[in-house]
């Protein structure tokens, strides 16, 4: 019997079960801001923080009395201390202080391209006071084009642009989609500065053209003075969230959610005589977030488990030795041409409902592979050949179930219904062409140029990304959603048991003869 591998090559490889967050900042001895409110944000939403310090301050709940900037050397040497040593998955920057620093860290940043970067722009005191000069404000433009994701506030946001500060939460969203587009950059744009019962808070695509480039995230405005440290809590949360693999909205909307009970839970902390902390520990320590391989791997073991059952089907055995009948060969063919017809639909409607610009196009690409490989087809193998072009009752059964789970509209679940013809179809064929090759690659053996085609590494690649994105979204589906793509993938895969199977459940039979 063929040995199917215990762990399959194209899962995704295996991440740490923490991010590791680092934060770009200044310190406050009082930890209700600065690094010390990072490093709570980032160890209460799951992660592993990390600082290097841009500014020392002598502040309290009260006030700043002084701020102190080291050499921009020293702090050269901080990040360059982290990065020749540990993987960072994500970093937030806050307090920057003069051009030399934000220099500094761009330099930094270019040369170490972290997966994520946070940008919370401190520029503007409470007391409206701007905290950087005319220099230190041009010298942000470079790394604003290096962030991922900037957090300004409305005197922030007006600054950055060269603005009044918007007196409405419309004008302070318009603001944050010029600037999206000006930098090509997500924008936070936050509406704690304005008045009224709503907190309105709204995440810019990078576009920022369109309503459909704005998530707006709206909540109740909590009345409280403990309010130190909540841009820099904000955006170390996002942040932490980015580097654990969850999409930009999904990050923002748990980050605001967290925020929101550490504020209203913030008269617990009785920390100072002003404007006091939040709470960052509210509901203590967030679990270690699940990677992406992990949900790959539960997946994997439903698709091994047929995977076995596939490699003992006299079809696969016979088509392997080239014992197979043509007969059986040529329905497997024209059910896969009918197969590939709903499949290449069901893959534009993935498209059309996944969460991003890269998943899109991935679906996309897929969808018009299908239909080129349907008319390779029949151009190449069923041409001139006696087959019926009618779907036959697995094949009938399994594109119904993919066309059910796209009607649903979830894009998750379909994903994942999706999944095991890539993966399944993969595995199989790396497997056939591996005992082809360790035979010899025989060119007397009847289906050699059909065996050679499972060599294409061009395949084996989507499937990886197939199976990243499917993991991906799992990785940011709740419990609910998780069962339901777990129970589509795991049809989709019994499926495709009953597809290598059906040629042998018809009736008499002609010996091999394909050429």
């Amino acid at each position: 019997m063929t040995r199917v591998p215990a762990v399959s090559s194209l899962l995704p490889a295996q991440t740490p079960p923490r991010p590791r967050v680092l934060s770009i900042a200044g310190s406050d001895p009082s930890g209700g801001a600065g690094i010390q409110a990072d490093l709570k944000s980032i160890a209460a939403l799951g992660g592993y923080g990390m600082a290097a310090i841009t500014a020392l301050t002598a502040q309290n709940t009260q006030g700043v009395r002084e701020v102190h900037v080291p050499p921009v050397e020293f702090l050269a040497r901080q990040l360059e201390a982290i990065s020749d040593d540990i993987i960072v998955d994500a970093v937030k920057i806050g307090m920057l202080g003069n051009a030399a620093v934000i220099d500094t860290v761009s330099t930094w940043l270019e040369a170490n391209r972290p997966p994520v970067v946070v940008l919370d722009p401190v520029m503007v005191a409470s007391s409206g006071d701007r905290l950087l000069d005319a220099a230190a404000e041009a010298a942000l433009a470079r790394l604003l084009g290096l962030a991922d994701v900037v957090t300004p506030n409305i005197p922030e946001l007006a600054v950055l642009l060269g603005e009044d500060p918007a007196g409405d939460w419309e004008g302070a969203l318009e603001q944050g989609k010029r600037l999206a587009s000006a930098h090509g950059v997500a924008v936070l744009v936050k509406g704690g500065h304005l008045d009224g019962e709503t907190a309105w808070d709204a995440l810019v695509d990078p576009s920022g053209r369109t309503t459909s480039d704005v998530t707006v995230f709206e909540g109740p405005r909590v009345e409280t003075a403990n309010t130190h440290g909540t841009g820099c809590s904000l955006s170390s949360a996002v942040a932490t969230l980015l580097g654990a693999g969850l999409g930009a909205d999904l990050a923002v909307r748990q980050a605001k959610a967290w925020l929101l009970e550490a504020i209203r839970t913030s008269d617990e902390m009785l920390v100072g005589q002003g404007h006091g902390p939040v709470n960052h520990f509210h509901h203590g320590i967030l679990p270690a977030a699940r990677s992406q391989a992990a949900y790959a791997g539960d997946l994997w073991a439903v698709a091994a488990a047929d995977l076995e059952r596939i490699h003992t089907l006299p079809f696969i055995e016979e088509l392997g030795e080239g014992r197979l009948a043509e007969t059986d060969f040529a329905y497997y063919l024209a059910q896969d041409a009918l197969y590939l017809n709903t499949y290449s639909r069901v893959l534009a409607a993935a498209s059309s409902l996944a969460p991003t610009e890269a998943e899109q196009a991935f679906w996309a690409k897929g969808a018009r592979e299908c239909l080129e490989v349907e008319a390779e087809l029949h151009r190449t193998w069923l041409v001139g050949r006696e087959v019926s072009m009618t779907q036959g009752p697995e094949t009938r059964q399994y594109v119904d179930h993919l066309l059910a789970r796209a009607a649903e509209g979830d894009y998750a679940v379909l994903a994942a219904a999706v999944l095991p013809c890539y993966w399944l179809y993969a595995e199989v064929g790396a497997v056939l062409f591996h005992a082809f090759e360790e035979a010899g690659s025989p060119e007397s053996h009847p289906y050699a140029v059909w065996l050679r085609s499972y060599s294409d590494q061009g395949f084996a690649e989507s499937t990886r990304q197939a199976i990243a994105h499917v993991a991906r979204a799992a990785q940011q589906a709740g419990p609910e959603r998780w069962a339901r793509m777990q129970e589509a993938f795991a049809v989709s895969s019994a499926y495709e048991v009953d597809f290598f199977d059906a040629p042998r459940r018809r009736g008499p039979r002609k010996a091999s003869g394909i050429r």
